[in-house]
């Protein structure tokens, strides 16, 4: 439409659509028929702005409301599928698996997975189990297919999920589902995993939680299309598969660590490390801890967790962080090792920090001597000594201040030490990054 004597054509559109257009239907009223003839049209006077500019702002605003009408008219047209409730049965097949004879010894150490619930672990897909069979061992059991999703429904790990990679078998305290062409595997797996909690509450009500085959078929689930259950499916696979990533990195990382503190510390016949960092080549030195470090257990303050005033600096007891609170009794580069209370003897409970941070009375507060430890470097000997054999007590074991500082402890040239320390602690960092 072209624009006329200064009226913009789409203005004349709006225009027309609406008031003009009501007034002309109004002589219309009386037809049996709605018509609208051109010389009533003519004779019809048009109001609009002189200015085109406003004008074009007003068409402009009306464009943008039709543009909006139109998307939401789209949108209503689009087909929404309701979830309907359905029983684990009509899914697809229930499986209870089998255990083949364990008398028969050509039954087992071959190539085929046999699955208990101890080899179902936090990653989705069975890759790997504590026993093998043969082949004869493996026809003999109930074979399930690549995709099956595994539940154990019996005992104290009942609700635990995973899924099959290729075809195996599996003991009788897993009840498998092996699904239908008219649902999507990967979406059942994360459908029982959500539900798995309430699922081990109901079966918790006997003395040994069980959920036997006939149960576990008639558990209900409200489903989705199976259009809508592959979008699900896929999305929380491809989750799981970066998680599964993040822990074979974690594992590879734990095992370097471990490794690495092994080489980088000398044996206990030894002054010389396996490895070490290029320019050193002292020998390393025996000290006790009261020589190379101060403790700062005094300015330590228990406070109860019901009078604590919150806040954003970190509380801290004999296993890390307990709270945030305001105020703090240390600021600072320190090395916490617990006193008392201590939830792994093993792995003995040591921590390094830097900043501001509360102590309470159960974790001992030490700094490295300036120029002689280094603190992260502290931290890190310490992982390597056994305080387990130290303690005293009986359930609640203690570290005695004067026994801890007695401990004698490797130490290298500080130069050397700050850069152990930082590595470890770099390690470590990464870690936690991906255990995050």
């Amino acid at each position: 439409m072209a624009d006329f004597n200064g009226l913009k054509a789409k203005y004349f559109y709006y225009f027309f659509s609406t008031k003009f257009y009501e007034r002309a239907m109004s002589m219309t009223a009386k037809a049996t028929v709605d018509s609208v003839r051109l010389e009533m049209i003519s004779d019809m006077n048009i109001k609009y702005p002189e200015n085109e500019v406003e004008q074009q702002k007003i068409s402009s605003l009306l464009t943008n409301i039709d543009n909006l009408i139109t998307l939401h008219q789209r949108k209503l047209h689009i087909k929404i599928y309701s979830w309907e409730q359905r029983k684990l049965a009509d899914i697809g097949n229930i499986i209870t698996g089998t255990t083949p004879s364990t008398s028969d010894e050509s039954n087992y150490n071959g190539d085929y997975l046999f699955v208990s619930p101890v080899d179902i672990n936090l990653n989705r897909y069975i890759e790997k189990t504590n026993t093998t069979l043969s082949k004869k061992g493996f026809e003999s059991g109930r074979i399930l297919n690549e995709g099956s999703v595994l539940f154990v429904s019996i005992g104290s790990t009942i609700g635990k999920v995973a899924q099959t990679k290729e075809k195996t078998t599996t003991n009788q305290q897993i009840n498998a589902i092996e699904v239908n062409e008219k649902n999507n595997n990967n979406f059942i797996y994360s459908l029982l995993e959500k539900h798995s909690n309430n699922i081990r509450a109901g079966a918790s009500t006997q003395a040994v939680p069980i959920l036997n085959k006939t149960s576990f078929s008639l558990l209900e689930f409200d489903m989705p299309k199976i259009i809508e259950q592959e979008r699900i499916g896929l999305l929380f696979e491809n989750i799981d598969n970066l998680i599964t990533l993040h822990q074979r990195k974690l594992v590879k990382l734990q095992n370097i660590k471990s490794s690495l503190l092994e080489k980088m510390f000398p044996k206990n016949s030894s002054n010389i490390p396996e490895i070490r960092f290029k320019g050193f080549t002292d020998d390393w030195e025996q000290r006790k801890l009261e020589e190379i470090s101060n403790r700062f257990d005094n300015l330590r303050i228990p406070v109860a967790a019901n009078v604590r005033e919150k806040g954003t600096i970190p509380y801290y007891g004999a296993n890390g962080i307990q709270d945030h609170v305001k105020g703090y009794t240390h600021n600072g580069e320190f090395v916490l090792i617990a006193e008392d209370g201590a939830n792994d003897l093993k792995n003995y409970p040591v921590k390094y920090v830097n900043g501001l941070f509360w102590a309470n009375n159960h974790v001992h507060v030490i700094q490295g001597k300036k120029e002689i430890c280094d603190n992260k470097y502290l931290k890190y000997c310490f992982s390597k000594t056994n305080i387990e054999a130290l303690l005293v007590g009986g359930g609640r074991a203690k570290l005695n201040a004067n026994i801890m500082m007695g401990i004698e402890l490797k130490l290298c040239q500080f130069d050397e030490q700050f850069k152990i320390g930082e590595l470890f602690n770099n390690i470590d960092n990464l870690i936690t990054l991906h255990q995050h």
